[in-house]
């Protein structure tokens, strides 16, 4: 595959072929690939900032600062691989990633911003780059959510309880006056 055809596929991604997201904004799919990219940047610089703590003697910011650099890592990969395109198998990595929910991106996202809070949570440095990581996971957590109902239908769902068009059950039947509750079929 040439590099023109690997940039043309990577600017064709946001929209996607998949049917879970064919109902998410589109200036939505766009804001986590952009918080994704940018805020991965800046949690690998701030990640690098952050190793400088061994020389205070704090081993646990150290480590903070190169898991900070490492989820750094994993989110360009998954969200612009073209800029670690001179590694093989990044982009099959970012098409098996791109396949999943959007709630598995979400799950990962904020999985690997939490441990550098965990280690070295006085850092400024710490709050900003993994910050940036949990809210590009925060964004495809809504993402998987996916749309507001309408308004009749939470209008419904506030008077009556059950959303319009769905069988309405009479709440004052006991299970015993019901047999077909407790029946087995």
């Amino acid at each position: 595959m040439s590099l023109a055809d690997k940039i043309t596929m990577l600017m064709s991604r946001p929209g996607g072929d998949n049917a879970q997201k064919d109902d998410v904004p589109w200036w939505m799919r766009y804001a986590g690939r952009g918080l994704g990219t940018v805020g991965s940047f800046i949690a690998i610089i701030l990640g690098l900032i952050n190793c400088t703590g061994i020389i205070l003697m704090n081993v646990s910011c150290l480590i903070a600062g190169v898991w900070q650099m490492l989820a750094g890592f994993i989110v360009i990969v998954c969200e612009a691989p073209c800029c670690c395109f001179f590694i093989d198998y990044v982009q099959t990595l970012s098409d098996r990633i791109e396949t999943r929910p959007y709630w598995n991106k979400a799950a990962l996202y904020i999985g690997l911003a939490l441990p550098p809070f965990f280690l070295c949570f006085l850092s400024m440095s710490t709050w900003f780059g993994s910050g940036l990581i949990f809210a590009t996971g925060i964004i495809y957590g809504m993402m998987a959510l996916g749309k507001k109902g309408s308004r009749d239908d939470m209008a419904a769902m506030a008077t009556a309880g059950t959303p319009p068009g769905a069988p309405a059950h009479d709440h004052t039947v006991t299970l015993m006056e019901d047999p077909d509750v407790w029946r087995p079929n």
